[in-house]
Order: C-alpha cells, then sequence, then structure tokens
C-alpha cells in the first residue's frame, strides 16, 4: 500500500476522539456471542474497539493495521478495559502469521485497496483452521447511493472498493455460508459512520 494511504488512515487516527467509537460493531459483537472463545484475528482493525471488545469476552486477540496512530489509540483502549491484545503494525504478507493459527477472522469494514482485496481474503484463510468462523460486515456496492443522499455515513466512495455477494461467495467458495445477505441498516458509530447505509454481512465456516 502506498504512503498517501497510510498517512490518510493515521491522519483519521490521530485526533483524540475515537473515529468510530469506542463500542464494538452491533454485528460482530451479536456474532461473538454467539461463539466459543479462542483466538480471533482482526484485519484493519484501526482503533482497537472490536478487538478490545473480543479480549474482554475472553479471546486470544490478534489485530494489524498499517496505521502507527491506530495502533496507539488501539492500545491505549486495551489498558483502559484492562485487556492485552497482540497489534501488528504492516501489510497482511509481512506478518507472520501461522498456518490455521485462528478460531475466527473478523473482518469489519476491512476495506483494503480495490487491487488486493481478494487477495487478501484468500491469503486470510490461508490463517484459519478447519471449521473457523469468518465473520464480516462492510459496504456494499450499493452504497454509493447512500453517501451521495448522506456522506456522514462514511465508507469508500471507488465501487471497485465495495463488495457484493458474489465477490464474498468466490472469496470464501470453502465455506459453508451461515448467513449472507446484503442490508440496509442504520449506522452510529463515532464520527464517521451515522446514518442509512447498505452493507454484506456474511458468516461463513471453513469447511476444507
Amino acid at each position: 500500500m502506498n504512503d498517501s494511504w497510510v498517512d490518510r488512515w493515521n491522519d483519521r487516527y490521530s485526533k483524540e476522539e475515537f473515529a468510530y467509537g469506542e463500542q464494538p460493531n452491533n454485528y460482530l459483537k451479536e456474532q461473538l456471542e454467539k461463539l466459543k472463545t479462542g483466538s480471533i484475528l482482526f484485519p484493519a482493525e484501526g482503533e482497537g474497539r472490536n478487538a478490545v471488545f473480543a479480549a474482554k469476552l475472553g479471546w486470544n486477540v490478534s489485530a494489524f493495521d498499517i496505521s502507527s496512530e491506530g495502533k496507539s489509540k488501539a492500545l491505549r483502549l486495551a489498558e483502559k478495559n484492562n485487556v492485552g491484545i497482540d497489534y501488528q503494525i504492516g501489510e497482511l504478507q509481512d506478518l507472520k502469521y501461522s498456518l490455521e493459527q485462528f478460531d475466527a477472522i473478523a473482518l469489519i469494514y476491512a476495506h483494503f485497496p480495490a487491487d488486493i482485496k481478494s487477495h487478501y481474503h484468500k491469503m486470510l484463510d490461508l490463517y484459519l483452521r478447519k471449521n473457523g468462523v469468518i465473520i464480516f460486515e462492510a459496504f456494499s456496492k450499493k452504497h454509493l447511493d447512500y453517501i451521495a443522499k448522506n456522506e456522514k455515513v462514511g465508507g469508500p466512495k471507488e465501487l471497485a472498493m465495495l463488495f457484493s455477494i458474489e465477490e464474498l461467495k468466490s472469496d470464501f467458495a470453502n465455506y459453508e455460508i451461515v448467513e449472507l445477505e446484503e442490508k440496509e441498516i442504520e449506522l452510529s458509530e463515532g464520527q464517521f459512520h451515522n446514518g442509512t447505509g447498505s452493507v454484506i454481512r456474511f458468516v461463513g465456516m471453513k469447511k476444507s
């Protein structure tokens, strides 16, 4: 990822206020509470709200992002909540996670650049054990219409960075689909996710 991408996220996370709040994403919260605790990975975890929530439930939490400012705030949030998380900075291929290391991977608004997003999904699959679970929520391709009406809802403005049901089926073809839907939801997450948006929600169990 280029320096402008890193600079963008460092700028967003450098403010005192948490960009997306300190509370976990609602869908993640709902899904995690159904699972037995184990080891979980949070890609593109930003300021740590979801990772810290998982740690409070008893998960062994790993997270990564390209933003050092995000990591700094995540560790501060973890300390505030008396939990520990392993948070690394860098791109996925450089982070040396082990094959089948994780019981779950949570992709919550992990909008990677369009040219690598499917590649990242397929790399992440290698780090999930058989019968492990993917929890995914991110903006759908229809979301551009919602941004046009209300920019405060947030999300990428580049169509190729947004998701479709077909993309998820292709990227995670070796998964039993527990849930996969495109849905209009109301977001109230900090400063940058506010209003009505269109998302893809996916829960899948790795079959092989």
